[in-house]
């Protein structure tokens, strides 16, 4: 394990997506029809231009099987470059799930323990809160970490209370790479490859030259192209991996069919002990597990996670319903500065898909 504890702001990564509440544009209509026509309701949706415009790439999945496949707008708003389903895009926190199926590998395999102190593993870390918080309280947000800045003192007594953390993945990814013997981005390329992920990889000077470029929607109406995007490894554990939206539904299919985890270590990944509200999945406190949230509080269970960095310009979901093995999955290339509308039309595509007859 080579990479140096060196978490510089995530550029708020993900700040905004543990926020606890962001509604929609007020006046807005939902794109929800009255009928059962999901697929002309989302395309309907993706050609909207109020209260934002849609640029990105939409998928869903059920039971293996392409339901609904769709592409619109550019990968690069310089070149005009008209976006295709399979181009590549930033997980941005999605890769919280991934890190967390990792470690919990390395529980199966009996090279971590979830429930010990972490200084177990990183006897040499000058923070005294590695003597107080395990790897369960990491991966589920209750370990009382700062978002983003390891010095801070603890915001709560680890265990007691939900606050979102990048560092808190950061410091699991080292203790992955310590405890598994191998680079992250060695764990992450054979874990895609055992899951048919082709076009999916961990971030490289080669391999990102590839990603659609990210654009920022600041608050005035301009627009900011990145032509690469500035994490270094230590991001890489919490908020950054390169996939496709095929392949993300792949990950779905092996994640969730019991391909990758012992039935006892994909219960814990999905259970939970705290609640908190985004506003993708509405108003009400959901459960959060291991880089997933959990959403039983609904006629139709829903589990997944959301994806958000408006400074490096990419918007992201990636929905998973167990009852009828459904993938929803919405991945931009843009992101707006102003949250209120950031999740627009990934909140809106899920209103429809949940108000169809496709998951029941």
């Amino acid at each position: 394990m080579k990479h140096q504890f060196k978490l510089s702001l995530l550029a708020l990564a993900l700040f905004f997506a543990a926020c606890t509440s962001a509604p929609v544009k007020k006046g807005t209509t939902t794109a929800v029809k009255q009928t059962d026509d999901y697929s002309a309701n989302i395309d309907s949706l993706i050609k909207a231009t109020d209260p934002r415009s849609f640029n990105g790439v939409v998928l869903i999945q059920q039971n293996g099987k392409v339901m609904y496949t769709k592409a619109h707008g550019f990968s690069d708003f310089n070149k005009k470059t008209a976006l295709e389903i399979g181009d590549q895009f930033s997980t941005m926190s999605i890769a919280k799930q991934i890190t967390a199926t990792l470690v919990l590998q390395e529980v199966d395999k009996g090279t971590i323990d979830l429930q010990v102190p972490i200084r177990k593993y990183l006897p040499g870390f000058k923070y005294p809160w590695a003597d107080t918080i395990n790897l369960h309280q990491l991966l589920n947000h209750t370990s009382g970490l700062q978002s983003d800045n390891p010095d801070l003192p603890l915001k709560f007594r680890p265990g007691k209370a939900f606050s979102y953390s990048n560092v808190g993945y950061a410091v699991a990814g080292l203790i992955l790479e310590q405890q598994s013997g191998k680079s992250f981005e060695t764990l992450v390329t054979d874990l895609f490859n055992k899951c048919g992920m082709e076009h999916s990889a961990y971030p490289s000077a080669d391999n990102s030259k590839l990603l659609s470029k990210g654009h920022t929607i600041k608050t005035d109406g301009t627009v900011a192209r990145h032509e690469q995007l500035s994490f270094d490894a230590t991001h890489c554990f919490g908020s950054h991996l390169i996939v496709t939206a095929p392949d993300l539904a792949r990950w779905n299919e092996n994640l969730h069919g019991g391909k990758l985890l012992k039935p006892a270590t994909y219960k814990l990944m999905t259970s939970y002990e705290m609640t908190n509200a985004h506003p993708l999945f509405g108003n009400e406190p959901i459960g959060y597990g291991y880089g997933l949230r959990i959403n039983d509080k609904d006629s139709i269970k829903e589990i997944g996670h959301t994806g958000f960095h408006p400074a490096e310009g990419f918007t992201a979901v990636n929905l998973y319903y167990p009852g009828s093995k459904t993938s929803v999955i919405v991945l931009e290339n843009v992101a707006h500065e102003n949250f209120e509308i950031a999740y627009y039309f990934e909140q809106e595509a899920r209103k429809i898909v949940k108000a169809s007859k496709l998951l029941r």
